[in-house]
């Protein structure tokens, strides 16, 4: 089946119906979404999003730039972070006129709250930037943003599975997706296709992210011959729920939750003096890995108490409401009386799909576009995250370069030509499914996504060293072997999750190679990026982006691209 649009947007979290409505009744525009788009994982997002508003106190978009750039170890591009933080403000007070129910001050202003990292005179205390609606953030922000999409009559087609790029003469011009429903294929040609497919989390075994977070889009523009940026920072977030890695919302420390460990200590203390339990997020996942080391984890074990106990019922109840509930429900504690197990989870990419400031796929280290590709969202890399990503600036992100990328798309649809799709655009998806179908290999998806799952939780997570990275890659090989001896026991078309984890698969398989290769390239330790036997930042070698790109004929491609300095020269991180 085929289908002509002026531009596809594939996902439909924040970064996706952001452009979309940016892009509005200007032009056909559809989403494709595997899931229903109200189910985007955008909607996990509890925290909050920074803006330098000052509603609660004194603060300035210089400062939420400063923090931003530290915070990503000095790797972020700075150009880009600017734009973040001078943008910031009028995203947040479009997103209250669309109806965001942002919690409200006494005064009903926009209520902010501290959140790790940010803080006022250039790392001087924390401050009050993150702006929240109780600790449903995201979810409500996404309602809001699938209404207008609808008013706007953007058109979805969820449960579809994107397959492929359609790629001719060196241009993009269309996307071969499954239905869920029916088990069939279709063609989808654009003038413009802009990827907002969120990032890869489930390639870890311990992780926040929901079982839709499985590259696709990073997966399927990396075969295409797009590049992958700084794919090697990988964030755990030091509060899911132990055993579980349910996240447990920057929120609570925002509030005033401590972390303490054995001994009941705010080790905290120890490693960030000024700011403490609201260091950024790669300082404290270490810094729990390293108390664990020295047997001071809860009952000698791999995971910490955070205590809210003392913030009081009502400050609970209300504003971490959603976490109070979690806290209940999968951790059998009551944050009001008790405190909640916690350990590092994986959280989010800050590498992803190279594109420049205003959404489009670039190519190479002098931000050569990709003709008809944009891409946005946890799945893009600006970059604005560099090493590590700022608490509450993911969905910031999400605003700012998913509404300027809908912005570019506007503005080059209106003049482009249609491109001409080469002949049978589905043939070669149409081919790879029927073999997958009519395998009689003995290998399950579940059985390798697993093995995957523990080989980058053990030897790619919080720590890593040359050895443990070389480990890694021996078993990605093993397993893609196995890959190919795949069996597909449900052989129908109706919502067949079968051969729809054998997919996934596919993507979570080369992105884990991707990021190996771009951590062992990277020999030093920089944000997320913890190499043990390289302990030392060295920013005479490595203070630029890693590049990964992949030729069919030269096969992987490791190459670098130089950081954008503009206003903060690069010093080392203490808090």
């Amino acid at each position: 089946m085929k289908h002509q649009y002026d531009v596809i947007i594939v996902g439909a979290g924040l970064a996706g119906l952001r452009a979309a409505v940016e892009i509005g009744k200007d032009a056909q525009v559809a989403v494709l979404t595997k899931v229903f788009a109200t189910r985007s994982h955008s909607g996990a997002a509890q925290g909050g999003i920074g803006a330098a508003l000052g509603n609660e106190e004194e603060d300035h978009w210089e400062w939420h730039m400063f923090d931003t750039v530290k915070g990503s170890d000095y790797l972020g591009d700075q150009d880009a972070i600017e734009i973040l933080a001078k943008d910031a403000p009028r995203a947040i007070y479009e997103l209250e006129n669309l109806g965001v129910p942002f919690n409200r001050t006494a005064e009903g202003k926009i209520a902010q709250r501290a959140f790790g990292g940010h803080t006022r005179n250039y790392g001087e205390a924390p401050v009050k930037r993150a702006c929240y609606a109780a600790t449903r953030t995201g979810r409500v922000i996404l309602d809001t943003l699938w209404e207008q999409s609808l008013q706007r009559g953007i058109e979805f087609y969820d449960e579809f599975q994107m397959l492929s790029l359609i790629v001719h003469n060196g241009a993009c011009c269309g996307v071969v997706a499954y239905e869920l429903a029916t088990g069939k294929l279709h063609t989808f040609h654009c003038k413009a296709l802009m990827l907002a497919t969120g990032g890869a989390g489930k390639i870890y075994k311990t992780t926040s992210n929901a079982f839709a977070s499985t590259g696709d889009g990073m997966a399927i523009a990396y075969r295409a011959g797009a590049p992958l940026e700084d794919m090697e920072f990988v964030q755990f977030h030091p509060t899911g729920i132990y055993k579980l890695g349910i996240l447990i919302s920057e929120a609570a420390r925002g509030e005033g939750g401590i972390l303490l460990n054995n001994a009941g200590e705010r080790f905290m203390e120890r490693y960030a003096p000024v700011i403490k339990d609201l260091a950024p997020r790669d300082m404290i996942s270490r810094c729990m890995l390293d108390e664990m080391r020295a047997g001071r984890g809860i009952d000698g074990k791999d995971y910490f108490h955070l205590d809210l106990t003392h913030l009081g019922q009502d400050v609970i109840e209300k504003k971490l409401a959603e976490i109070t509930s979690f806290a209940r429900t999968y951790a059998g504690v009551d944050p009001v009386k008790e405190p909640i197990p916690v350990q590092p989870t994986c959280h989010y990419m800050m590498g992803g799909i190279a594109t420049d400031a205003d959404g489009r796929v670039v190519i190479d280290d002098k931000n050569t576009p990709y003709d008809g590709l944009y891409a946005a969202g946890e799945c893009a890399c600006v970059s604005i995250h560099g090493a590590n990503r700022l608490g509450c600036n993911a969905l910031l992100d999400t605003l700012v370069f998913g509404r300027r990328a809908g912005r570019q798309i506007k503005k080059f649809v209106e003049s482009a030509a249609w491109p001409k799709l080469p002949a049978k655009p589905d043939k070669k998806d149409a081919d790879t499914i029927k073999a997958l179908m009519q395998s009689g290999g003995r290998e399950t998806s579940g059985a390798i996504r697993a093995e995957l799952q523990e080989s980058m939780m053990e030897n790619v997570s919080v720590f890593r060293q040359n050895e443990s990275l070389s480990a890694a890659l021996d078993k990605i090989k093993a397993l893609k072997a196995r890959y190919k001896n795949l069996s597909i026991q449900d052989k129908g078309g109706c919502f067949n999750r079968d051969l729809l984890d054998a997919i996934e698969l596919g993507h979570l398989l080369d992105l884990a190679e991707v990021i190996t290769h771009s951590g062992l390239f990277r020999e030093e330790s920089r944000g997320a990026h913890s190499r043990e036997d390289c302990p030392d930042r060295d920013d005479k070698k490595f203070l630029a982006h890693t590049m990964a790109l992949y030729d069919a004929d030269r096969g992987r491609q490791i190459f670098s691209k130089p950081v954008a300095i503009t206003k903060f020269e690069p010093k080392e991180r203490k808090y």
